[in-house]
């Protein structure tokens, strides 16, 4: 232990050490788990859909045909903006939820 360093009453340094590895097994078991999770994102009433696992990575990016042609790249490239911000925000409230309550257990 730390120089100095005074364990909350009732809780000895080995409980700690412990309840933290055990929190650290949560955390990854749970990291893991967020990586098989995906959140959907459609915009432009479905011209664009990105699917994104929990660890944030993209799965697929579905355009619509029909989009394509009226050739207003301007117009997909804020949609795909737009998609790839939704997703994103969707898997990092995802990753909250889950991981969250493990925080919360944190003994100190």
């Amino acid at each position: 232990m730390a120089k100095g360093y005074k364990a909350p009453k009732g809780q000895k340094p080995v409980n700690m050490l412990q309840q933290l590895q055990k929190m650290q097994e949560q955390i990854q078991l749970t990291q893991e788990q967020l990586a098989q999770e995906t959140v959907t994102a459609t915009v432009g009433g479905g011209a664009v859909k990105i699917v994104m696992s929990g660890d944030q990575n993209v799965k697929s990016v579905v355009i619509d045909p029909a989009i394509l042609e009226d050739k207003d790249v301007e117009m997909l490239q804020d949609l795909l903006l737009t998609a790839f911000n939704t997703a994103l925000e969707q898997s990092r409230e995802l990753a909250a939820e889950r991981l969250g309550p493990l925080a919360g257990g944190l003994p100190f």
